[in-house]
């Protein structure tokens, strides 16, 4: 029997099937699904009709593989919606319904500037894995899920603004909208990011859990230009207490411009963040039995407003990769198979920094600037990933920071956990 949870990659054919990805890739208690698009995994094929026949199909792939590797659907603990139209969103809301008209998920929306194959919509799941990763000793009953509401942030009928399993906290993304008074705050970007951060620090705190427990950061921006007026008041929010002041604690972040947000918001803050309690709580005097384990290297391009990778129990979380030359500090070559190889290979760096390597990896997010180069994208992919292991994203966007072509982001499993430092 072994003692090490282990990287578990699975497909089904009742799914669509991808060589560069696999459908999910489990490792200790969560199954990271890649993004799935409404093709009929029969004909391989987009489905027929419109964005609500399109939602449908998306749905329905992850509800098979999800009951492919005998869970369900109250099992997913965060969806995210990607639409070519966010008018759309009402539409693909008739179809969320029907497949969470209970537990209600934390949820991400947004509109892109472009789908493969065309698509109008694309959705991704994160599924709760109770039993665990560990070979042949499952822990099936150990873990529940906690999700929480408080009225002191945003609600929203269609999603829990948090909900924990196991040894994180996933939280719905947040919007700047004022929970007084259910609509966008007044002001430009600087006071919609404020407001963002607001309601998120009000929904840490209704669960008792510290700001600097944020181990991930997703800033969605319908307008890259904004990111340095973001940035002004990021700094204000990060790092917030004083223990992580004094060791400079930024968590890993990923800035993506996105086409639209609901509510014409100009920017959405997601946020992924610890549980040392873990679920179920623990004792008091054991919350702090895993610690938050912050990393950087010279070896891989530097950020002063994230760090490289935040790793916290049995996942590492990175920042987003831009195609940055470590010894430069600039972009390589415009060439989007050099660019993604860089990326990559910082991403490399960084894995092999922590002691681990790209075998780890569970889960890939690429962001193109270029849909059409998806192709060679994926030439340069499969040389780092040849057995096509991690669960993968891809969606397209009209900016990047630096003006990349590409930018990638990445999870990785952490065997070892984060036991107190001795």
């Amino acid at each position: 029997m072994g003692g090490n949870n282990a990287v578990l990659a699975r497909n089904t054919e009742l799914a669509p099937q991808n060589p560069f990805s696999s459908q999910t890739v489990a490792f200790s208690h969560y199954n990271n699904l890649s993004a799935q698009l409404p093709i009929d995994p029969k004909s391989g094929q987009l489905v027929a009709g419109g964005v609500k026949e399109q939602a449908e199909q998306c749905f329905k792939n992850i509800q098979a593989i999800v009951e492919s590797i005998d869970h369900g659907m109250t099992d997913v603990v965060r969806i995210t919606v990607f639409v070519k139209n966010i008018m759309d969103t009402d539409r693909v809301d008739e179809v969320y319904k029907s497949f969470f008209s209970g537990y209600l998920p934390t949820r991400t929306v947004v509109a892109v500037a472009a789908l493969p194959i065309n698509a109008l919509v694309q959705v991704e799941a994160l599924l709760s894995n109770g039993v665990g990763s560990i070979p042949n000793a499952p822990q099936a009953g150990d873990l529940i899920k906690l999700t929480n509401n408080t009225a002191k942030a945003p609600t929203d009928a269609l999603s829990t603004q948090t909900v924990a399993f196991s040894h994180y906290n996933n939280l719905s993304a947040q919007l700047p909208i004022d929970p007084a008074s259910g609509q966008l705050v007044v002001g430009g970007v600087k006071e919609q990011t404020a407001q963002c951060l607001k309601n998120i620090k009000a929904i840490l705190e209704s669960i008792d859990v510290p700001f600097d427990d944020i181990v991930k950061i997703n800033l969605f921006l319908t307008d890259i230009a904004d990111i340095e007026a973001v940035n002004e008041v990021y700094r204000r929010f990060f790092p917030d207490s004083a223990i992580a002041r004094a060791v400079a604690y930024m968590p890993a972040r990923t800035v993506i411009e996105v086409a639209a947000l609901p509510m014409h918001a100009l920017v959405q803050v997601e946020a992924v963040v610890s549980h040392g309690d873990g679920t179920p709580p623990q004792a008091v005097e054991d919350r702090h039995g895993i610690i938050v384990e912050a990393n950087n290297t010279a070896d891989a391009p530097l950020c002063p407003l994230s760090s490289q990778t935040v790793a916290f129990s049995h996942y590492n979380n990175l920042s987003a990769q831009l195609p940055i030359d470590p010894r430069t500090g600039k972009l390589v070559a415009d060439d989007v198979k050099q660019q993604a190889e860089q990326c990559l290979q910082n991403i490399k760096t960084i894995v092999e920094s922590v002691g681990h390597v790209m075998a780890d990896v569970v889960k890939v997010n690429v962001f193109l600037k270029n849909m059409a180069d998806i192709e060679a994208v994926n030439a340069v992919y499969s040389s780092f990933f040849p057995d096509g292991t991690p669960a993968r994203r891809v969606v397209g966007v009209s900016a990047l920071p630096k003006d990349a072509l590409i930018q990638i982001d990445a999870i990785v499993s952490n065997a070892e956990g984060t036991p107190p430092l001795v």
